[in-house]
């Protein structure tokens, strides 16, 4: 039985296109949300799965910005890194996203921010990538738990912000 109290987190994978979309509301106004996805203090508390570290090597996160991490999971580590395409403040997100660990494997991702009654948020989020092979890749890599549990993380962050 699950008596977890977070929103669902909704990932869907396109049939018929190298995408996916995912969908998240919390219980926080955009600028509180998209805060969380701009500051490097922020984004190292909530970002990847349940006893994630992580040590932020570049965080410049603006229009023409770029970003590297590394996160420190169970023992190993894994690099990620990027370059911030558009940054529109409590709106908009668009960046690039890279594992180092398969650096010819890049994604397009939007994340966009809706106000909704009550203070609330829905976070959409959608990264292409230039297969249907790795976007099948990426699923199977394990980003359905890191996602979800990262916004759990969030959730957490974002009520003791408020």
């Amino acid at each position: 039985m699950n008596t977890s109290t977070h929103p669902q987190t909704e990932i869907t994978a396109d049939p018929s296109l190298p995408t996916l979309t995912i969908v998240r509301e919390f219980d926080a106004t955009p600028d509180k949300v998209f805060r969380a996805h701009i500051d490097p203090e922020l984004v190292v508390q909530w970002l990847g799965p349940h006893g994630t570290t992580m040590k932020v090597d570049t965080w410049d996160a603006r229009t023409g910005g770029s970003y590297r991490y590394v996160a420190e999971h169970e023992g190993q580590e894994y690099g990620f890194y990027g370059a911030f395409h558009e940054v529109r403040p409590n709106d908009r997100i668009v960046q690039t996203f890279t594992f180092e660990g398969v650096p010819d494997g890049v994604s397009l991702d939007t994340v966009t921010f809706e106000e909704l009654p009550g203070g609330r948020t829905r976070l959409t989020g959608l990264s292409v990538v230039d297969s249907m092979e790795a976007r099948d890749a990426m699923v199977a890599s394990g980003m359905e738990t890191g996602v979800v549990q990262g916004y759990e993380s969030l959730d957490d962050l974002l009520a003791a912000d408020s």
